[in-house]
């Protein structure tokens, strides 16, 4: 979950980058007002696509290597203190989410109320399309949805100029951009990015409207009406207020533009590389503990040394042997996992990791792939921490850190066979081989509809007190 955020928020740092530097001074406004509205909807979308082109051009290592499990003699007691850390933090973790969305919410709720005892406060008549609310004593002007609200103090030749200014926000439905957002920053209350984008919004509201106002009356005129007064508006982030002195400035720049050539609406089309690197990324990145590391490339170039000193030594291969170096070189040969297909293999055969479409989990994991791999993770971890006999360290007089390798598959119908271990000691492998057998039955992986088979492979760290 923390990685989906954190691509969230890249992803709409990265759009808004683009309309800030390219787009925010062209007077494409609809063409804008689009892109405000649905690059943030992109950036929840985005990081959930896995693109299968892009995982096949960089492939993930073929065997699947869950974190190191770290042991030692008081493993016990220190997993039973961290699980409870854990579980607390995670628990603080949702429920503050939660609560932020109660609070915003309420807020919320809170602006909706004052308008709606603003709009009882005033005398109301209806005039066109839509309706006006005259409050009285104030000078304030603004519209929510097909209603806009003026101060009775206003002249009445103000009132007929922000009546013309304002019927265009009414007609252009832009209370709906502005709650748009509203529900954003209740949902993601922690991004300040989203309230950068309902500014954004807001601004190019404002510019629409100027630039059809200006188109049937005297710009400078306008412009007049635009430095004769600030008026003083409640400040509601989802209401178009006809005064604000801080978007004047921007918004006299705008009306003294020239329209932008149409040859500049290429611009746009930067959006293609940007979603293209943004579906790249969320495609090859693994938030689970399968991800490469620079230190697991070193680790298969050393067990490719130590692969071919075995054979160099033994002299030759058993025809068992010869078959497993074949699946090798097909799984690293150039067209990679192109080149598996079930009908072809064994009943017993393994495939890569990177082509299987749903990976093995435990029976009582849930979520999306990522959260899947995760959770297993975490099971196995949790399980070699639980199970492993600390008492081997005293009953063998063994002392220092004791590394441990441990690899197996799950076959197609969930069950862990082909356990193997490496270490130091025999004691050490059979105790590893006995914690990986209590490994209960999982969900087999699938590809293509049919069951497959996944080959795992676990170091385990036993550290023993001096």
């Amino acid at each position: 979950m923390t990685h989906y955020i954190l691509q969230l928020l890249v992803f709409q740092l990265l759009f808004l980058a683009v309309y800030d530097l390219f787009l925010k001074r062209e007077t494409f406004f609809n063409a804008n007002r689009l892109y405000l509205v649905l690059t943030p909807l992109l950036s929840f979308v985005l990081p959930l696509i896995k693109v299968p082109a892009f995982q096949r051009a960089i492939p993930e290592n073929f065997m699947v290597e869950l974190p190191a499990v770290f042991i030692s003699e008081k493993t016990k007691e220190i997993s039973a203190s961290a699980s409870a850390v854990e579980n607390i933090f995670s628990f603080q973790w949702e429920y503050i989410w939660y609560l932020g969305i109660v609070v915003a919410s309420v807020i919320f709720m809170y602006k909706l109320f004052r308008i709606l005892k603003l709009k009882r406060s005033g005398e109301q008549f209806r005039l066109e399309d839509f309706e006006v609310v005259q409050l009285p004593g104030t000078d304030v002007a603004f519209t929510f949805l097909n209603t806009v609200f003026l101060g009775a103090d206003l002249s009445e030749a103000k009132k007929e100029s922000i009546l013309q200014h304002e019927k265009i926000h009414i007609a252009e439905r832009h209370s709906l951009d502005l709650l748009w957002f509203e529900l954003l920053r209740i949902v993601c209350w922690f991004n300040p990015l989203i309230y950068v984008y309902q500014k954004r919004m807001v601004l190019l509201q404002e510019y629409i409207a100027d630039a059809k106002v200006v188109a049937q009356k005297d710009r400078s005129t306008y412009y007049e009406e635009l430095l004769s007064q600030v008026f003083n508006t409640d400040t509601f982030s989802f209401v178009n207020t006809f005064f604000n002195h801080s978007l004047i400035k921007n918004r006299i720049v705008m009306l003294q533009k020239s329209r932008s050539k149409k040859i500049v609406q290429l611009r746009y089309l930067l959006l293609i590389p940007v979603v293209g690197a943004m579906l790249l990324y969320s495609s090859c990145s693994n938030e689970g503990a399968e991800s490469n590391t620079a230190g697991e490339s070193s680790d298969i170039i050393r067990n490719i040394e130590q692969l071919k000193e075995s054979i160099a030594a033994k002299g030759n291969v058993t025809k068992e042997e010869a078959a497993a170096l074949e699946e090798l070189r097909r799984l690293t040969a150039e067209a990679g996992g192109k080149e598996v297909h079930f009908e072809e293999k064994g009943d017993g055969d393994a495939v890569p990791f990177f082509a299987i479409q749903t990976p093995p989990t435990f029976p009582d994991c849930t979520g999306d792939a990522e959260a899947l791999k995760k959770c297993m993770a975490k099971k196995i971890n949790a399980l070699i921490g639980n199970e492993f006999n600390v008492k081997l360290a005293n009953e063998k007089n063994l002392s220092g850190r004791q590394k441990i390798a441990v690899q197996f598959k799950i076959d197609k119908n969930g069950e862990v066979v082909d356990i193997r271990a490496r270490a130091a000691h025999a004691s050490l492998e059979a105790e590893a081989i006995r914690v990986i057998s209590k490994i209960p039955k999982m969900i087999p992986g699938e590809h293509e509809g049919k069951k497959v088979s996944v080959i795992y492979s676990v170091p385990i760290v036993f550290e023993i007190e001096e």
